[in-house]
């Protein structure tokens, strides 16, 4: 596993075009650095998009896997926002070589990206976390139970039922805390099979939260590529920020 920093910038939560104080939970943000960097994996090199504070920690680390619609620039600002809450972010471009790399592919890539993490300084490898949407979403459902040193997860909008195995068939598995994201109006992912999984979830005595949002569709996060700034994202958001504080930061 080889990675290497290809591009960097500073951002101050204070000049980003989406105003941050909208998105924050506590009063003091931290400035934060974003940076483009390269995590190989499986021998071929997938670009990322990190974002951590530009001092203090050690922070607990978020792998962060986008839509199947790419890494669009909403998921950029989210980034940059939640680095600015005190976590070390890494989004990873999993659909670099093809647009669906199946399972075996995606588990190695988010196995090497926790590597990538727990190796820096400024990550605390104790306390890992992984967030996605849509295929991401699932994915978060996925590999929560197979890998051990993902403390927390957050799955946004996830298919519960899909693939061989699908995240259902691996509830059993499951140890971390799960929060799961969803909207009711979800066409590709209806809310009944998220209110079946839950009840799977609960049959098997696991620890999970759900927050649902009335009438939203699939992907409701973002807008046109871009982070929508509503009352419902802002929830939404905050929901995943203090679900990630809770488990990750509180519980240390």
């Amino acid at each position: 596993m080889k990675f290497k920093v290809v591009g960097t910038w500073i951002f101050l939560v204070s000049i980003l075009a989406l105003p941050l104080a909208v998105f924050a939970q506590d009063a003091e943000m931290l400035a934060a650095a974003s940076s483009t960097v390269e995590v190989t994996s499986g021998g071929q090199t997938y670009p990322a998009y990190l974002a951590a504070p530009t001092e203090g920690g050690p922070y607990p680390g978020i792998v962060f896997i986008h839509s199947f619609r790419g890494l669009e620039e909403g998921y950029k600002t989210m980034v940059d926002q939640f680095a600015a809450e005190g976590f070390v972010v890494l989004a990873i471009e999993w659909q670099t070589f093809a647009q669906d790399p199946g399972d075996v592919t995606m588990q190695t890539l988010v196995e090497d990206s926790i590597a990538f993490l727990s190796e820096r300084e400024n990550v605390d490898a104790q306390r890992i976390g992984l967030t996605g949407f849509c295929a991401g979403g699932r994915y978060t459902m996925l590999l929560t139970p197979q890998i051990d040193s993902i403390k927390a997860g957050v799955a946004w909008y996830g298919f519960p039922n899909n693939g061989d195995p699908a995240p259902v068939d691996l509830v059993g598995e499951l140890d971390a805390p799960l929060l799961i994201i969803h909207g009711t109006a979800d066409e590709p992912s209806p809310i009944g099979t998220i209110y079946d999984y839950v009840n799977v979830l609960t049959s098997a005595g696991k620890y999970f939260e759900l927050k649902v949002y009335a009438g939203e569709p699939h992907g409701f996060i973002l807008s046109g590529g871009q982070l929508r700034d509503d009352e419902v994202a802002v929830d939404a958001y905050n929901e995943m920020v203090d679900f990630f504080k809770r488990k990750l930061v509180a519980a240390s």
